[in-house]
């Protein structure tokens, strides 16, 4: 049987285990300090500024734009260990910097070294000099659902972690964290042994032209940039509601944990029905159309506790939807040769929109009310819903890549030829120089069995 039919090994696992713990750290130390860190601020020279808090928050997501491509672009010439290990020691300093900040312009300080240690790309790279074309999707899967795990255990557990040992001490044990992970990459993570440039994993220069003139990954790309502004402007002002209806801070997790274990339930169904009946697009533009009602709820019902709480509720129900399908939309629509490159334009937009969001409703907040701010964030949605309805429906397939070894022109010119032939191959990107084949394949019923055969053919001179 041929290794393209070989299960996940023991190395791959490790790797995408140990990997996705990083991931995790840096999210839990962005989004920990997220829906008591308004509160907090209050109690520093300067937080009585929401524009400065507000830009507090956001910091990390300008360095982490600014920053991002360039640290995977370094990981391809410097080594990917060194390099993450240098972005983990900069998230560190920049975590104790916040930790023992006594203004406000200490805290903005930190956050901005945390982002700067910007090694998401270096991570995703060293993950795919581990891991074989055709077992990556399920290790990126891993990685997506720690982030979104990571997201959810940060907004329930914030608060408590805020009552037991404060905004300082969430910062201080993010640094702690992220030295232990330095041991974790060192020691655990598999050494990759090569190290090569990955088109489904990693942003190419020369195919950023292509994906900034897409139609529909612009769509995309304005999505998460509307998304997570929206999320970061809200959060200056939500804590706040919540106060004001009677819950002191330490106990938000009241309201998160219900809220999110019940938006949780409500989002899985949604997005099975998407894929399995090929209504992707309603169920997204769906999830978008609520997004916008949930902060139209907020802008309302900001003064009734329990109006708030239920525009929570949609609100996560939405973006839970929303954080699950836009990767998936850029893997459908993006051309696989330009996979991770799209993937790079759009992880750059969400942090652009981290910061605009922060400084947005930070802005808005101290200039012209709390109710502003979700009116802006309705605003966002409105023109994403806009722009979501007139979107093309994704096609019905999926992204298969496959590494077939040293291809020849003659090679190419075969697979090229032959595997259009087989049953649900929609498109067909051969990549002599690393390899590998990648396939645009129905999401059932492809003749998976037929291609196999042929690439077990190729990659053993026959």
């Amino acid at each position: 049987m041929s290794r393209l039919l070989d299960p996940v090994s023991q190395k791959e696992r490790r790797a995408a285990i140990s990997l996705a713990s990083i991931f995790g750290l840096r999210m839990l130390g962005m989004f920990l300090i997220l829906p008591v860190f308004a509160l907090y601020a209050k109690t520093l020279p300067g937080g009585e500024d929401h524009t400065l808090v507000g830009l507090a928050l956001g910091m990390y997501g300008l360095t982490q734009a600014a920053l991002m491509i360039p640290f995977g672009m370094a990981s391809d010439r410097l080594g990917r260990k060194p390099v993450i290990i240098v972005g983990l020691v900069i998230f560190a300093l920049g975590s104790f910097v916040a930790a023992y900040a006594d203004t406000l312009a200490g805290v903005i300080l930190g956050r901005a070294l945390q982002g700067a240690g910007a090694i998401s790309a270096a991570v995703t790279a060293l993950l795919a000099d581990l891991t074989r074309e055709e077992k990556r999707t399920q290790a990126m899967a891993m990685i997506g659902s720690t982030i979104g795990l990571a997201f959810a255990f940060s907004l329930a557990a914030g608060p408590a972690f805020y009552r037991w040992i404060g905004i300082p001490g969430i910062f201080a044990m993010t640094g702690v964290l992220a030295l232990l992970a330095i041991l974790v990459i060192k020691y655990v993570t598999p050494d990759p042994g090569r190290t090569a440039f990955h088109s489904d994993a990693e942003a190419n220069p020369a195919r950023l032209k292509d994906v900034l003139r897409n139609p529909e990954l612009l769509r995309l790309n304005w999505g998460i940039f509307a998304l997570h502004a929206a999320q970061m402007a809200m959060f200056v002002v939500v804590p706040f509601a919540l106060v004001n209806g009677g819950l002191d801070g330490e106990h938000h997790w009241q309201v998160y944990l219900p809220v999110l274990l019940a938006s949780f339930a409500l989002m899985v169904p949604a997005i099975i029905y998407g894929e399995k009946r090929g209504e992707l697009k309603r169920v997204f533009v769906s999830a978008v159309a609520l997004m916008f009602a949930a902060q139209m709820g907020l802008a309302f019902t900001m003064d009734l506790f329990w109006g708030v709480v239920a525009a929570l509720f949609a609100y996560f129900v939405a973006f839970n939807i929303l954080e699950a399908t836009l990767p998936s939309l850029i893997s459908k629509i993006a051309p696989p040769e330009a996979k991770g490159t799209a993937m790079g334009v759009y992880n750059t937009s969400q942090a652009f929109g981290l910061f605009f969001g922060g400084v947005a409703g930070g802005w808005l907040a101290q200039h012209h009310g709390y109710g502003v701010v979700f009116a802006f964030c309705a605003g966002l949605m409105l023109v994403w819903l806009v722009l979501a309805a007139r979107m093309v429906p994704p096609p019905r397939v999926k992204t298969q890549m496959f590494h077939v070894g040293p291809l020849s022109e003659e090679s190419t010119r075969r697979l090229l030829a032959r595997l259009p032939v087989f049953a649900g191959v929609e498109a067909v990107t051969v990549l002599p120089e690393e390899g590998a084949v990648l396939l645009k394949v129905a999401q059932t019923g492809w003749d998976e069995e037929g291609v196999r055969h042929l690439l077990s053919q190729i990659s053993e001179g026959g």
